[in-house]
């Protein structure tokens, strides 16, 4: 190989090493966004953005009812007008902002339509990567939390 040729050679490598990083970098609140599957896999959500708020959709669940997916209804809803919606593609959690001291997402809500409640919620994602949602009531002691593998 002659040195013209390594020369180019070198500087695709790098020049691709370099688009790769940069494409990777993420704000640090996006991080947050994406496809994540509960560690039990009995659902997959989708956290996205709207405005300056983080939400999640339900994409995928466990049905153990042996019916399609569409068949399910949000039939616990305290609001008799939302009992015939369908549960797949539903919002889950809504109203979390990134708060960058605590390297969290905050003061949101998850709704649990196995009951029919309300929580508070926040969300973390720890050192292996895995997003930790609480849902919890008025204190965070008070509460339970699921975890999620990001999933592409």
């Amino acid at each position: 190989m002659g040195p013209h040729r390594f020369v180019f050679c070198l500087y695709l490598l790098l020049s691709f090493a370099f688009l790769r990083t940069q494409a990777q970098r993420v704000a640090p609140a996006e991080r947050v966004c994406g496809k994540w599957e509960s560690t039990d896999k009995k659902l997959i959500v989708q956290v996205y953005t709207e405005g300056n708020q983080f939400l999640a959709k339900l994409l995928w669940y466990s049905n153990n009812g042996g019916r399609t997916l569409d068949y399910w209804r949000d039939v616990k809803n305290p609001d008799p007008k939302l009992r015939s919606r369908r549960l797949l593609g539903m919002s889950l959690l809504s109203g979390l902002r990134y708060n960058k001291d605590a390297d969290a997402w905050e003061d949101g809500t998850v709704y649990d339509s196995t009951h029919g409640h309300y929580w508070n919620a926040s969300a973390t994602i720890d050192k292996k990567g895995q997003l930790r949602v609480r849902g919890y009531w008025h204190f965070k002691f008070i509460g339970r939390t699921m975890a999620f593998y990001r999933v592409s």
